[in-house]
C-alpha cells in the first residue's frame, strides 16, 4: 500500500527531537511493508512563506500538499497533527483520487475543547480517526460514515531501545516529567510526595515541581537511568486516556505507576505495571519497590515485553489500515473493541 504520512517531522529541530510518535508511525509503516512519503506541514511552511509571512506560507504548503498527492497518489493518506493542511484541500484530494482513504491520528487529550473543535472541523472529510482516549465519548466524532478508535501510545524498537528491567546500578530511583504549573494537580502531589520520599530515594522532577521541562536528547539521555518513574496525567480518570509518556516509559523497561481511576487495566495488569489509588498507597508502592528490587525488574519486564509485543506502532499501524479499508483484522488487538461508527 502507498501511505502519505503527512505530519510535524520537526525538520527544524535538526535531529533534537526524534522520539514523537509521528516518527514512530512512520517507522511502523516502513515495518509493515508499506511504501511510505512523509510531508511536513509547518516545516513547509516555514520554508515555503514568502517573506516570512506565514499565512501566504500556509497557501503555499496546501498548494504543495495537493501536488504531493497527485504525484505520489497514495491509497491511504494518514494524517497527524497537522492543523494547517485545510478542509478544502482535502476535499480537493479526493476529486484528484477518488478512492483515497483519508484518516487521522490524535494524540492530544479530550478535556481540551480546543482539542474536540479541532477534530469536529475536520470530521467530515476522514474515513477514519485514532484516537489515544477511548470509551463513549468518541461517538462525538462520528458522522455516519466513518469509524472512530481508540489506539494506544506507539513504541518502536528503534526509538525505546533500553531495557532497565535488567540493570542494577540506575542512579535515578523515581522520576516524573511532565509540563504545567503551580495551579496544575499534579504540583501538590509532586511537593506531598517530594517531602515524604526525598530523603530516601533519589527522586528527580521535572517540568511542574523541581526542575524546568527538558525535551528531545537531553530527555532521552536520561531515560536508561531510571529505575521507576510516574505516568501522572494532567486530568485523570479519562478512559484509558495517558500521554505518550507512557511509551517512553514502559518501552525502556522503567517500572510505571498509573493511577488506577484511568481504564488502563484493559490494556495492563498489575504484573505489568503499578496501579495506586490515592497518595498514600502511591508512597508505600513506591518504597516497596525501591526495597524489592527483584520484583520491579520482574514488573517493568513484563510491562517492557508487552508494550513492543502488543502496542508496537507497527501493530497499530496495522490495526489503522486494517480497520480503514474493512480488512479483517490480523493480530489480537486488545483494544479491538473500541471502534466506534
Amino acid at each position: 500500500m502507498r501511505i502519505l504520512h503527512a505530519h510535524n517531522l520537526m525538520l527544524r529541530h535538526y535531529g533534537k527531537r526524534n522520539s514523537y510518535s509521528g516518527r514512530k508511525f512512520s517507522n511502523g509503516i516502513i515495518r509493515a511493508n508499506h511504501n511510505l512519503y512523509e510531508f511536513s506541514d509547518r516545516d513547509i511552511v516555514r520554508y515555503e512563506a514568502p517573506f516570512s509571512i506565514r499565512p501566504l506560507g500556509i497557501k503555499k504548503m496546501n498548494r504543495k500538499f495537493l501536488e504531493t498527492c497527485e504525484n505520489f497518489r497514495p491509497d491511504f493518506l494518514l494524517l497527524g497533527h497537522c492543523d494547517l493542511i485545510s478542509g478544502e484541500t482535502l476535499a480537493e484530494v479526493r476529486k484528484i483520487l477518488p478512492s483515497v482513504k483519508i484518516s487521522q491520528w490524535f494524540l492530544d487529550a479530550l478535556w481540551i475543547d480546543r482539542n474536540i473543535c479541532r477534530l469536529k472541523e475536520r470530521m467530515h472529510q476522514l474515513d477514519s480517526i485514532f484516537i489515544t482516549t477511548g470509551g463513549e465519548q468518541l461517538r462525538m466524532f462520528c458522522t455516519g460514515k466513518n469509524k472512530v478508535c481508540f489506539i494506544p501510545n506507539p513504541c518502536d524498537a528503534s526509538i525505546e531501545t533500553s531495557d532497565n528491567s535488567t540493570k542494577e546500578n540506575l542512579s535515578i530511583d523515581l522520576l516524573f516529567c511532565g509540563v504545567g504549573s503551580k495551579s496544575d494537580k499534579r504540583y501538590m502531589m509532586l511537593k506531598e510526595l517530594d517531602s515524604t520520599i526525598g530523603e530516601t530515594l533519589n527522586f528527580q522532577s521535572y517540568g511542574i515541581y523541581g526542575k524546568p521541562p527538558i525535551w528531545g536528547t537531553q530527555y532521552e539521555d536520561l531515560l536508561p537511568h531510571v529505575k521507576m518513574a510516574l505516568n501522572l496525567n494532567r486530568e485523570e480518570g479519562w478512559f484509558m486516556y495517558s500521554s505518550d509518556r507512557i511509551s517512553q516509559l514502559m518501552g525502556n523497561g522503567i517500572l510505571s505507576f498509573i493511577k488506577d481511576e484511568s481504564g488502563m487495566r484493559k490494556l495492563l495488569t498489575d504484573e505489568e505495571a503499578v496501579f495506586f489509588k490515592n497518595q498514600e498507597d502511591l508512597r508505600k508502592k513506591i518504597i516497596y519497590f525501591y526495597h524489592n528490587d527483584d520484583h520491579r525488574k520482574a514488573i517493568s519486564a513484563a510491562g517492557r515485553k508487552l508494550y513492543h509485543e502488543q502496542f508496537s506502532a507497527m501493530n497499530i499501524i496495522k490495526f489503522m489500515t486494517e480497520t480503514t479499508f474493512d480488512i479483517p483484522h490480523t493480530f489480537d488487538y486488545s483494544w479491538s473493541s473500541e471502534v466506534y461508527s
